[in-house]
């Protein structure tokens, strides 16, 4: 599980990085709505790297099997969820708003592992 930690706190990182990039060098060429979009994008990437870092430390504590499903729920969601509403922002393919509930479905899934696996355990 410390492999979560050091995920979480890498992709945690990047979701500040994210904003700051969203609000200095993007605050001037974006839309107000497509900035907005990208603050989405960087409040739920930077959520749910900090899950991840708080799955891992809890690990040790409530030792579970679904606690490592959470985990790869939470890195799939930052990455489609996130991937594809950064994207949008930018004025990617609108196609890619089909993918993005399954993004989003994932970060919820890993939530629901996270609260099974500590209940159980």
């Amino acid at each position: 599980m410390k492999g979560f930690v050091v995920a979480g706190a890498l992709l945690a990182a990047t979701a500040v990085a994210a904003g700051a990039f969203g609000a200095h060098a993007l605050a001037d060429r974006l839309t107000a709505e497509r900035l907005a979009t990208w603050e989405t994008a960087a409040r739920y990437h930077l959520v749910h790297a900090l899950a991840l870092v708080l799955l891992g430390a809890i690990a040790g504590r409530w030792p579970a099997p679904l606690l490592s499903v959470a985990g790869w729920l939470f890195t799939f969601g930052i990455v489609v969820f996130g991937g594809t509403v950064y994207a949008l922002a930018l004025g990617g393919p609108r196609w890619l708003g089909a993918i993005t509930p399954l993004g989003g479905l994932a970060l919820i899934g890993g939530w629901i592992a996270l609260a099974v696996a500590v209940a159980r355990s």
